[in-house]
């Protein structure tokens, strides 16, 4: 390189490259240059080789011009290469004043630390100045002057939004930068040592919760793009399989542990958490890291919808396998459940002091725990379209819930309904199993009316749809009178008319001829159901007869004969009449529902 007309006396080598310099402007700025001439047992050294420069040959170059009086530009692209060189090279005061060390300190501290953007930049081009730019603390006094800045920032936002609802002409048509905006941008080039470090650093300085969160959904987003596998038995066994499942592990960890404070009321998107859970399942992720997401999912069921919850089970190469993850799905939902026996262990409030009533349908616990009621039952209609989930499975699912956790039982009918129609093979112990989760008082009439003909249903819970359509039709002739039979409040269970108003918008005449209608219809009804029941006797009564003659011991048959002999003479009616007083027949259920207890 020489920037002079005399030949060169020195060969300086770094890396590949060789540079043909001066000695005497080298051993006025540099002390390393010095040192090692002073140490060469041959005074007339003609060569030396560097082979540990910070930034290669090109941090040379740009040192070695310096040296020469050369004024070199310093940029941000180059001011942490600089500032590393400089140290190596021991380019500082003691040797020259205002040598390259100085000059790169000014500048870090003018144009680098002050200002987030440009303090992001350097500490990119950090990455590869390591381990020196830590020995010379510029990585960490990077971090904390963005951590600083970021809260200064955050800080003002806040009292210019004060200051503009207060003004008494708000200004319009200007959108300040947000720090979604330049966070996002700026931080998804970090590498994720860098990144855990900048996100620690400003959550230690009090940067908003809300603000974390996207600064992390954006760093997955571009982090996880193009490492996700997606189907890890497709590429099983490869070196790139293991390379990918580990990067994409040691991400996800990392990222969950830098999400904000478990909380029912988290910043975090409910679409974000299952992302990563979905992704920490595929990924092979630690037990504590999926556990964490599970309840951090648990606490903000409220908040999803069925996409949320939809996670693909792995298959470990089983082509029978089930399409989802019924397991961490049940688990999830079990922490939802639990969490209000773990708030009052943790609050320890008087009972007095509480505002609302659980059971109230407008107590906000009651709200949330019907949203994750209509959820469950979307999610169980879902997977009850999977030919291989277990029906164990399927019913672990349609137990979790406790009673009041439904108003209706429409959506849970039309789930065990879709269930029973893909499995038909299902034990019959399985299957009234399954029905019994369904509370026939919770049905609509029209759930009622595809009840009883639905073949699919054991004959029990068709009669028990039968009697309790009866029993409320009984009621509706008498005026309501009989409303509380079920245990429920006018606006859970409203009057239905065929013309679809509310019993207080028709005349009684109205009343009486829309009740009269219905009370024809439940006729027809039942006589179908008779004429069924009829036709499964005959068919019972032969069976009977053929299996007797190989095992004449056969009690359960018998048992389910005089079962059916009793059905058949409880629907020999003629007619269907209103009722004046409460009949004893009237005052139990033809099949007691077995109380089912919600998971704790």
């Amino acid at each position: 390189m020489p920037i002079s007309d005399v030949s060169s006396d020195l060969i300086v080598e770094v890396g590949a490259v060789t540079f043909p310099i001066h000695k005497f402007p080298l051993v006025s700025r540099s002390g390393k240059i010095r040192k090692l001439l002073l140490e060469a047992k041959d005074s007339k050294v003609s060569r030396i080789n560097l082979p540990s420069v910070p930034g290669g040959s090109e941090a040379f170059e740009l040192a070695a011009k310096f040296c020469y009086g050369v004024n070199i530009e310093i940029t941000l692209s180059n001011v942490a290469m600089l500032r590393c060189a400089a140290h190596y090279l021991e380019m500082t005061e003691e040797f020259s004043e205002k040598n390259l060390e100085y000059r790169t300190e000014i500048y870090i501290k003018e144009m680098v630390i002050s200002n987030i953007s440009n303090s992001i930049s350097v500490l990119h081009h950090c990455e590869t100045l390591l381990p020196i730019a830590e020995e010379i603390n510029l990585v960490s006094r990077i971090i904390n002057g963005i951590a600083s800045n970021a809260c200064k920032e955050q800080l003002t936002s806040g009292l210019s939004k004060l200051e503009q609802n207060f003004a008494a002409k708000p200004i319009t048509n200007i959108e300040p930068e947000t720090p979604s905006d330049w966070w996002g941008k700026a931080l998804a080039k970090l590498n994720l040592d860098f990144f855990q470090r900048v996100l620690s650093a400003v959550k230690s300085k009090g940067l908003k919760q809300d603000m974390i969160s996207k600064i992390l959904i954006n760093y997955a987003h571009n982090s996880l793009q193009g490492i996700i596998v997606k189907d890890p038995q497709l590429i099983k066994g490869s070196i790139l399989d293991s390379e990918l499942q580990k990067k994409q592990r040691v991400i996800i960890e990392a990222i969950v542990g830098l999400l904000p404070t478990q909380s029912r009321k988290s910043s975090v998107p409910m679409a974000f958490l299952s992302s990563l859970l979905k992704t920490a399942i595929i990924g092979s992720a630690s037990t504590a890291c999926i556990a964490d997401l599970e309840r951090r999912m648990g606490l903000q069921l409220d908040q999803a919808i069925l996409e949320d919850i939809l996670i693909p089970a792995n298959s470990h190469g089983n082509n029978h396998h089930s399409l989802y993850d019924t397991e961490t799905i049940l688990r999830i939902f079990s922490i939802f459940l639990n969490l209000d026996e773990d708030e009052e262990e943790e609050n320890s409030r008087d009972e007095s002091e509480m505002v609302y009533d659980f059971d109230s349908p407008r107590s906000p616990k009651q709200s949330s725990i019907l949203k994750v009621s209509k959820l469950l039952d979307n999610y169980l209609a879902e997977i009850a379209l999977d030919p291989n989930l277990m029906p164990s499975k399927f019913i672990a699912l349609a137990e979790l819930l406790p009673d009041h956790a439904r108003i209706m039982n429409d959506g849970l009918y039309r789930a065990v309904d879709i269930f029973l129609k893909v499995h038909l093979n299902m034990k019959d112990s399985e299957r009234y199993r399954l029905c019994k989760t369904i509370d026939c008082q919770k049905l609509s009439h029209e759930a009622c009316s595809h009840a009883a003909q639905n073949e699919r249903l054991p004959v029990q819970m068709a009669v028990q749809v039968l009697y309790f359509e009866q029993i409320r039709l009984r009621n509706a002739m008498n005026g309501g009178h009989n409303q509380l039979f079920f245990g429920s409040t006018n606006t859970q269970f409203p009057q239905r008319s065929s013309s679809g108003a509310g019993s207080g918008a028709i005349s009684p005449r109205d009343n009486y001829a829309s009740v009269r209608r219905e009370n024809r219809e439940l006729k027809l009804e039942v006589a179908r159901m008779r004429m069924r029941l009829t036709d499964l006797e005959k068919d019972h009564v032969s069976m009977k007869q053929e299996l007797i003659r190989s095992n004449p011991a056969n009690k359960m048959l018998k048992s389910l004969a005089k079962k059916l002999s009793k059905l058949n003479a409880l629907f020999r009616i003629r007619d269907v009449k209103p009722i004046g007083s409460r009949a004893n027949s009237e005052a139990r259920f033809l099949f007691q529902k077995r109380r089912r207890h919600s998971v704790s």
